[in-house]
């Protein structure tokens, strides 16, 4: 009787035991199921679009959204509204444009695409280069319906086989992003500064459904701000620009742009938004085709002014000097990739030799930035060639031989040295000469995130990422290993007008 019993109570002890533990299970069960329903997203405030950047494509795509009839939200992480766009040089290739046809100049947009199919060595994905290539002319023309103004001539940038390269009456980047920025904020784009993307939310699908955003963001204190929640209905796009002035990451890509070589690009290009797209899976496309701009001056920081002067006055109306012997080194208008590799090849026991750039009165008629940079001393003046050759220290008797020589091969259009376009080439005989030194800088990222030719992300496994688009800058492939001058305004405006309308069409998500 007393091992029946003894047998009982282990029985009843079990069942009260195993009953106590599958109560508790399913306690847990339907807590866990209540915690799962609480983790669907909860924002502060829904949109239909939320736009990252304010560059060229965050602009349009957001304007382009915006009058496509969506709510949309335009978050920039810095204080001013513009991005790189705002201090580009304001110049803009376009193929057929009203003015080419004005002066007689035929191009096409086949002729651009052979460009700059030749300029990208190979590289280039061609589906996204015929998008940037066919929308030139639109987006220019996109850009005169909100107020964009251009100088009224074309300009002969290196790479390109005519010209074809407009450019805005400020000389800047920000004639476009100002009035991108004003038609946006008229047509009631909600506009927040110094508000920087943190993560990406996704639903149970991986769709992209919102970004938690730091409010009050005070570059370059990432710990500054409060966080936001914010829902996109359609989707996110990303027009986040490159990382140029993220010095480790890009000595990652290629370990020769370290601390020694300064950047084009203003503070706050250091490619967050990018990595953050490779980190919830966006495929890596032509990361370490990072370019260099040839026109730059070692005697300034940044984009500075002698940049500008090349591009207008130096590189098409005048020549550029190994200073060591007084001789061209190589074709002044060849695309940048091509200039770059020459000038970087004038090192000596380790060091650069900075080769000078040099043009005269009648090249300089159009550089807006000549009196600045006299004023500055990055540009200077000279009333004799030999003057401008003792300056320098350049070898007297070989420098003007090389004067001559050009004169007469401008004379004859046909550049014997190095195979110029010679379109706006000039004699120099116009005393006074004004000249300065140059040195590339870090100036612009052909690689980011890979993108279709919709603007949508796709995956490393080549799948589209649901309600996440890119545009600008921060994708890869478009100009494989060299971007021809005049092609970032056109890759942004395009490709931020293509990400907005395909944004667009996508079913939106109940938030």
């Amino acid at each position: 009787t007393g091992v029946w019993h003894a047998f009982w109570v282990t029985e009843v002890l079990s069942a009260v035991i195993a009953f106590a533990v599958y109560r508790k299970s399913a306690v847990a069960a339907t807590t866990s199921a209540a915690q799962a329903a609480s983790k669907k997203p909860q924002f502060d405030k829904v949109y239909d679009v939320i736009v990252v950047g304010s560059g060229f494509a965050g602009l349009a795509a957001a304007l382009e959204s915006r009058l496509g009839g969506a709510e949309v939200l335009l978050i920039e992480k810095m204080p001013a509204f513009g991005g790189n766009s705002a201090i580009n040089g304001g110049a803009f290739s376009v193929a057929g444009s009203p003015l080419q046809k004005k002066f007689g100049i035929k191009d096409s947009p086949e002729q651009m695409l052979a460009d700059m199919i030749r300029s990208g060595r190979g590289l280039s994905h061609v589906d996204l280069l015929k998008m940037v290539v066919e929308g030139s002319l639109p987006a220019y023309e996109f850009t005169l319906r909100h107020g964009v103004k251009y100088k009224d001539f074309v300009q002969h940038f290196g790479g390109h086989s005519v010209p074809r390269t407009l450019q805005t009456v400020e000389s800047t980047g920000g004639g476009i992003t100002r009035p991108l920025t004003e038609s946006c904020r008229k047509h009631g784009v909600e506009l927040h500064l110094r508000a920087k993307m943190e993560e990406f939310i996704r639903d149970d699908d991986g769709r992209v459904v919102g970004l938690v955003v730091r409010e009050r963001y005070l570059f370059p204190n990432e710990e500054s701000g409060v966080l936001q929640r914010y829902g996109a209905r359609k989707g996110v796009i990303m027009a986040t620009g490159g990382f140029s002035r993220n010095i480790w990451f890009r000595r990652q890509q290629d370990p020769n742009l370290d601390e020694r070589l300064d950047s084009t690009n203003h503070p706050g290009a250091t490619g967050e938004g990018m990595l953050k797209m490779f980190a919830i899976g966006a495929a890596p496309v032509q990361v370490d085709q990072i370019q260099l701009g040839p026109w730059s001056s070692p005697d300034e920081r940044g984009f500075g002014l002698v940049s500008q002067f090349n591009t207008i006055a130096g590189f098409p109306m005048g020549i550029m000097v190994d200073v060591r012997n007084g001789r061209r080194f190589c074709n002044e208008l060849a695309d940048r990739k091509e200039r770059t590799d020459a000038i970087l090849g004038l090192m000596e026991n380790g060091k650069p030799v900075y080769p000078v750039c040099f043009t005269d009165s009648k090249g300089v008629e159009k550089a807006q930035t000549l009196k600045n940079g006299l004023k500055y001393g990055v540009i200077k003046k000279f009333d004799k060639l030999e003057d401008l050759a003792k300056a320098y220290g350049i070898p007297v008797k070989p420098f003007l031989e090389q004067v001559a020589q050009w004169n007469s091969m401008v004379k004859n259009k046909k550049d014997t040295q190095f195979k110029r376009a010679l379109d706006l080439a000039i004699v120099l005989d116009h005393p006074p000469f004004y000249a300065c030194r140059v040195w590339p800088k870090v100036h612009y990222c052909m690689g980011g995130v890979g993108i279709t030719a919709k603007a949508q992300v796709h995956d490393v496994m080549g799948k589209i990422i649901p309600g996440l688009f890119a545009c600008g800058e921060v994708t890869g492939g478009t100009h494989g290993a060299s971007r021809l001058g005049g092609c970032a305004i056109a890759d942004g405006l395009v490709m931020g007008r293509v990400a907005a309308d395909t944004c667009l069409k996508m079913t939106p998500v109940a938030l």
